[in-house]
């Protein structure tokens, strides 16, 4: 089942073991479950602390445990986990088998000391690249607390309890039978919704923090690149993210970073992260700001408010909240969110597998999930409302050589229809002649670009007709000590590249900023 170069890196990696694990399959005649059966062999071949055996135990076929031999098991995986969720796979043997986990001391004092009972089942697709961060990250709660247990479900595997329970996009996460969420989501998130007091505790925590000398707001490439040149300085730094590792924890393949010839989104993420943690710099992850307070006085200190309440001061900071999908903004698009409305045709894709799906949108990203989902689905039919598609040539000719894709252009999205509780179909008109259609179909996937994240600022920054933060050659704003980068900013070409090229030259011009600025008394006084 694994090649000799996966085998070799899967044995190194479980030499980490301490203790003892059992996989116990669920199993059938079925190739499926022959498959996972060759995919456990090799494992349990690999080190005479991993164990191998089948029982019938009434579950999902073809499914397999993982646990402490004489213990029940905790974690499940219905399915093959490879792809996107092969380091799932193997964080969780690892992390079963006694090797300590890379997260903070009080996340797992946190996760430990939860009450009450748990089940959780994580529906995900193996070409899903936010999968794998609520997976592993619930397998770790699975593994820390007894009270807790996860089920890990191929959806393309268990077509039928994808349509009986109406999931429409992954991941999607049940606890004790209720739907729990979807879309990524991070241990500290999960926590916070497991602990109900924990949005109070954290708030009481970051208002206690000492002023920053640069105080940062997200944490995507720009936001970490901040950081990493903030921290060189050795001042006080600190970033508060609601998602360390921002827009590209939702993209797929990056092949235009300079120096890296490929990787993907989350591996980008990651190490955007454990760069920063190089340095000296807090870390608040799983926080989002509400609002910006400019300091008093020349050289006072601004303020950053979050949404639980606490209140950050800093002599300087950094925006780099970045940008989101665009919504199209018709009747049906919010009330059937995840429910055939998608963003995401990588993560939601195989879903809809020989299905009718449509994409608004005819720029390089639109035109790139027509032809991704094309492969998948029974028909896909792209509608932009430009009289011709935006996308680069190459992408137009792979796109129309395809024989399952229909084109509109001069299309006008205007209603997206279901029966309540899903999709079932999509309202046009066309540009040109006025006339009105409807398109039958199961999905629509919305690419039509990104809007800044600056709500919270209106008011308070200048910011353009776009709702793009202004801001001058060395990122600096209209407010003293306040600068911005990334694709939050009117910095034009919204680039990995381009935003931490802006996050590092904010970064210094900020710090030029207090070189050149006297403290004022009264933050002289609150550092």
């Amino acid at each position: 089942m694994l090649d000799p170069a996966l085998k070799t890196q899967l044995k190194s990696y479980l030499e980490r073991l301490q203790r003892p694990i059992e996989l116990v399959a669920s199993v059938d005649d079925s190739a499926r479950s022959q498959e996972l059966m060759s995919l456990l062999q090799d494992i349990a071949n690999l080190n005479p602390l991993v164990s191998l055996s089948q029982r019938d135990d009434g579950e999902r076929t073809p499914s397999f445990t993982i646990g402490q031999p004489g213990e029940p098991a905790r974690i499940r995986f219905a399915g093959i986990p490879l792809g996107h969720e092969f380091s799932s796979l193997v964080l969780a043997l690892l992390q079963a088998g006694g090797h300590p986990p890379k997260v903070e001391p009080a996340v797992m004092a946190q996760a430990r000391a939860l009450t009450g009972k748990a089940q959780f089942e994580v529906y995900m697709s193996l070409s899903c690249h936010n999968c794998p961060d609520v997976v592993q990250a619930l397998n770790l709660l699975a593994v820390l607390n007894p009270n807790i247990s996860v089920v890990t479900i191929d959806g393309a595997l268990f077509q039928d309890e994808v349509t009986q329970r109406e999931i429409m996009a992954v991941p999607t996460v049940f606890m004790n039978g209720q739907v729990f969420g979807s879309g990524r989501m991070g241990v500290e998130e999960i926590l916070a919704r497991l602990d109900t007091g924990a949005t109070a505790r954290d708030a009481a925590r970051l208002a206690a923090e000492a002023p920053y000398d640069m105080l940062i707001v997200g944490g995507g490439p720009a936001g970490a690149a901040a950081a990493v040149y903030a921290a060189r300085k050795g001042i006080r730094t600190g970033v508060v993210a609601e998602r360390f590792g921002g827009q590209t924890l939702d993209t797929l393949a990056i092949e235009n970073y300079i120096s890296v010839l490929e990787t993907d989104g989350p591996k980008f993420a990651q190490a955007l992260e454990q760069h920063v943690r190089q340095y000296e710099v807090d870390i608040w992850n799983g926080q989002r700001a509400a609002a910006l307070i400019p300091a008093e006085q020349p050289g006072g200190l601004v303020q950053v408010k979050l949404d639980n309440g606490a209140v950050m001061k800093a002599r300087s900071v950094i925006l780099a909240t970045g940008a989101r999908w665009r919504e199209v903004n018709v009747p049906g698009e919010q009330q059937y969110r995840n429910k055939g409305v998608a963003y995401c045709p990588h993560c939601d894709g195989p879903l809809f597998k020989g299905k009718r799906v449509a994409v608004i949108g005819g720029g390089n990203s639109g035109v790139e999930a027509a032809i991704d989902l094309a492969g998948i689905v029974a028909e896909v039919t792209l509608l932009e409302f430009a009289d011709a598609l935006r996308a680069d040539a190459v992408l137009v000719a792979k796109l129309k050589s395809l024989p399952n894709v229909t084109v509109r252009t001069g299309a006008q999205t205007t209603a997206i229809s279901g029966d309540g509780s899903k999709v079932n179909g999509l309202d046009y008109t066309d540009r040109a002649s006025g006339e009105e259609h409807h398109l039958p179909l199961e999905g629509v996937f919305v690419q039509i670009g990104l809007v800044p994240n600056t709500e919270w600022l209106k008011g308070t920054l200048e910011l353009s007709r776009h709702g793009e933060i202004v801001v001058d050659a060395k990122g600096a704003t209209h407010l003293p000590g306040v600068y911005a980068a990334g694709d939050v900013t009117t910095v034009p070409f919204k680039q990995i590249v381009i935003a931490v090229g802006d996050g590092a030259k904010a970064a210094l011009g900020a710090f030029d900023h207090l070189m050149r600025t006297p403290l004022a008394q009264a933050a002289a006084a609150a550092a």
